[in-house]
């Protein structure tokens, strides 16, 4: 089983890059929007994850595990928006 997870990883990590890798210069912006919606969904499977650690009292694993996808996604999030908005402003042109 562990095998196959890192198999898994790997595969994904290659592919990711490649896919990444491939994409003109004008998508990126779109990509990164497409990104952070990922991220949101993220977010709230994190926060439905956390509610359940109401009903049982020592899952402290699940606990931290949830706060930190929470954490992350959270970033992800809003560094993503920063650098779409910083992007779009490149293209605006110069004040007037």
């Amino acid at each position: 089983m562990g095998i196959m997870l890192l198999f898994v990883l790997v595969l994904a990590t290659f592919l990711g890059f490649e896919l990444i890798a491939k994409v003109p210069s004008q998508l990126h912006t779109p990509l990164m929007s497409g990104s952070n919606a990922i991220s949101g969904i993220t977010i709230v499977g994190a926060l439905i994850s956390l509610l359940g650690t109401w009903n049982v009292q020592d899952d402290v694993l699940r606990t931290v595990l949830g706060t930190l996808a929470v954490m992350f996604a959270t970033i992800n999030v809003v560094g993503g928006y920063l650098v779409t908005d910083r992007m779009l402003g490149m293209f605006s042109g110069g004040k007037k």
